[in-house]
């Protein structure tokens, strides 16, 4: 289904096909995902998926801690707050689910998002070094973060 490039996920539960069409417009590192790799996910009693108009999040949780997998605002609503709201939305719920930390991986070069994670209340955790190839084949460290809930 062709999706224009301003769509909202608003009123409508996400599917595969237009998670991974708005991943592969946010993401060159790590590479977007594929549709299959979403459907796994959606179908994966321990996700939780959030969404809002602009965007998602992905978490996968285990016991009473949980990994934020991915999240994605459409680049046209990014620095706007949206991805600020979509995250503390998904803290609220995973919080109802008993859950008491998340933890994430990060780019080390993607700054937008480290902004919005220590803004989130987000801290160090530890590194990866050389855990993403970038377009150019450059390596790039992951970041591991962690906040509690």
């Amino acid at each position: 289904m062709h999706r224009p490039s301003c769509w909202t996920l608003a009123d409508m539960p996400p599917d595969a096909a237009t998670l991974a069409a708005l991943h592969a417009r946010c993401f060159t590192t790590p590479p977007p995902w594929s549709a299959a790799a979403f459907a796994t996910l959606l179908a994966d009693p321990a996700c939780v998926v959030e969404h809002g108009a602009h965007g998602f999040a992905i978490a996968r949780i285990a016991l009473d801690e949980a990994e934020l997998l991915t999240i994605c605002i459409a680049p046209e609503s990014q620095n706007q707050g949206a991805g600020w709201r979509l995250l503390s939305a998904l803290h609220s719920r995973l919080h109802s689910l008993g859950v008491r930390q998340v933890f994430l991986e990060v780019a080390a070069n993607n700054s937008p998002a480290r902004a919005l994670y220590a803004a989130s209340g987000y801290g160090a955790a530890g590194i990866r070094p050389k855990y993403y190839i970038s377009p150019d084949k450059t390596a790039v460290d992951a970041l591991i973060l962690r906040r509690p809930l």
